[in-house]
């Protein structure tokens, strides 16, 4: 019975040191969420998760425009965009989101303008954000008595009105007194993220991803 219990121990230990340990991300960061799938930062790697699946021991359970939540070794963690799980858990210094290349190679943002949920693509070409008329009332934007300006579209010459935004926000990155064109009609039917809102912060473009950084003051 000794010899029995002293070989079923070593074949034990034995087996317990051919069994491989399991590694588990020990810095985890969100950068960017969409519906069902989010762009997180695991030990330095980017990698875009979408809901149900695992990298280096990061579980994707689910994810929509304001959330993610991820599961890290049998643990469950609820984390917004530039929130971060780590062994010394700190908010980063400049907030930060990361948008996937869409279809038809443009960058579509789930934002916020004066706090009231927006969507909006990123437009570099465009001097201002711009958005119609139609638009403008559904967010609660007071264009009326706003300077008028001659703005051209791709429907000719239209009537633009100039807003002040109070902020405009992506992700965790927040502009406030933000410039807008209001265009009189249905024109753009997206808005137009464009660079009276990009000026004021920093962009990358990091294979496929777009990278937004709010800038120091």
């Amino acid at each position: 019975m000794f010899y029995l219990r002293r070989f079923s121990r070593d074949i034990g230990l034995l087996l317990l040191l051919l069994t491989p340990l399991v590694s588990y991300a020990t810095n985890v960061e969100i950068k960017g969420l969409f519906n069902n799938s989010a762009v997180v930062i695991i030990d330095g790697k980017q990698k875009l998760l979408k809901a149900g699946k695992e990298f280096n021991g990061v579980k994707l359970i689910s994810a929509n425009s304001k959330s993610a939540v991820v599961e890290i070794n049998g643990e469950r963690h609820k984390l917004g965009v530039s929130r971060r799980i780590s062994a010394n858990f700190k908010a980063p210094t400049l907030s930060e989101v990361r948008l996937p290349k869409g279809r038809g190679g443009h960058y579509i943002a789930q934002g916020r303008i004066n706090k009231r949920t927006a969507v909006m693509m990123v437009d570099t070409g465009a001097t201002s954000i711009a958005m119609s008329s139609i638009t403008a009332s559904s967010l609660g934007i007071d264009y009326r008595g706003a300077r008028v300006i001659n703005v051209s579209t791709a429907n000719g010459i239209t009537q633009g009105y100039v807003v002040t935004l109070r902020s405009v926000s992506v992700g965790a990155v927040t502009v406030h007194n933000v410039e807008a064109i209001i265009n009189e009609g249905a024109f753009p039917q997206t808005i137009l993220l464009g660079n009276s809102f990009l000026s004021k912060i920093s962009m990358a473009e990091e294979g496929g991803v777009l990278v937004l950084k709010s800038k120091l003051n």
